[in-house]
């Protein structure tokens, strides 16, 4: 099992969190985590909306003001509008976007040109509301609604991290599946190798991604491919639960029922049930499964990337 892939994860990023001094006050908001940690397995592609589109450094401040769903981009001393210069430029830059084989991208939290949720709107009277989305980030994900998009702010949540970061290197390896297209060996693989993967986040995805591939000779490859990717995106943006991971503990386990001893079988489902209830993480039972995969030689799990979702030095796994 290995999670290393043959070319680079492209990651779209907010310069400001590379440590790029582009901010309004002309400083950073570094993250070092995913500069020094995640930025050893991915490759930044760095966007800074204000920058990019004439804007100076340092320049005036700015907020979202009017309808929520149709916010201006407004200085907040001069009362400049740059609504219609942001979003000139954000659509060339999404065409820009749409050639770099982007697996994702990452905002910073709570920016008026980049914020993906709960962006303060100010209504007239200077009331705010915090139910916006930032301008490019609001043209980025409807121009981009498969790909896997978060804020710095949420990755600090060890759950949401380790769905967002799951979820791009799955994103990188469908993009190895579309390469192939119109080819549906690539599909029925990259669906078989998937299989605990998707089912710790959804039964019903997964038996549906499954009728889809079972009938794919008999449709349209377009239609098949557009229709998988878009489950699969779906089916990935549910979080997994305890519950849901112990399900598929016990499946996994099922593989070695006539090998393991009663005293082993007795371990493996104490360590599950610890599991369940909070007190070891999702390491311990993944380790411990490991274990007896590479002893009984068991082809199908050693394929599965529910064990092997993403680099295990970024301890995505480690928490309770």
């Amino acid at each position: 099992m290995n999670s290393t892939l043959d070319r680079p994860l492209r990651l779209g990023i907010s310069s400001c969190l590379m440590g790029n001094n582009v901010r309004y006050d002309g400083g950073h908001k570094l993250d070092r985590f995913l500069r020094d940690t995640l930025g050893k397995y991915v490759e930044f592609v760095p966007v800074c909306p204000e920058v990019e589109c004439g804007m100076p450094v340092p320049r005036e401040a700015m907020r979202l003001v009017g309808e929520i769903d149709n916010p201006r981009l407004v200085t907040i001393r001069s009362g400049h509008d740059f609504t219609d210069q942001m979003q000139a430029w954000a659509a060339e830059k999404n065409a820009w976007l749409a050639q770099q084989d982007l697996c994702g991208f990452i905002f910073k939290s709570k920016s008026p040109s980049s914020g993906m949720q709960g962006v303060k709107v100010y209504s007239e009277k200077g009331m705010p509301k915090q139910a916006g989305v930032g301008i490019f980030a609001q043209t980025f994900i409807q121009r981009f609604p498969l790909l896997p998009v978060e804020d710095d702010g949420r990755l600090h949540d060890p759950g949401l991290r380790e769905n967002f970061i799951e979820r791009i290197f799955v994103m990188r390896r469908w993009q190895d599946v579309e390469a192939f297209k119109p080819a549906l060996a690539p599909l029925i693989a990259f669906h078989s190798r998937h299989k605990y993967l998707i089912l710790s986040h959804s039964t019903k995805h997964y038996q549906s991604m499954g009728a889809l591939v079972a009938h794919a000779s008999e449709m349209e490859r377009e239609e098949v491919f557009a229709e998988y990717a878009r489950q699969l995106a779906e089916a990935l943006q549910l979080r997994t639960t305890k519950a849901k991971l112990f399900n598929v503990l016990e499946k996994c386990m099922g593989y070695f029922k006539k090998q393991l001893t009663a005293w082993e079988k007795q371990e493996l489902l104490e360590v599950f049930r610890n599991f369940k209830e909070g007190r070891i993480p999702l390491i311990v039972p993944i380790v411990l499964l490991n274990h007896y995969i590479r002893k009984f030689d068991e082809p199908y799990l050693k394929d599965q990337y529910f064990f092997d979702p993403h680099p295990l030095e970024l301890k995505l796994r480690n928490h309770v």
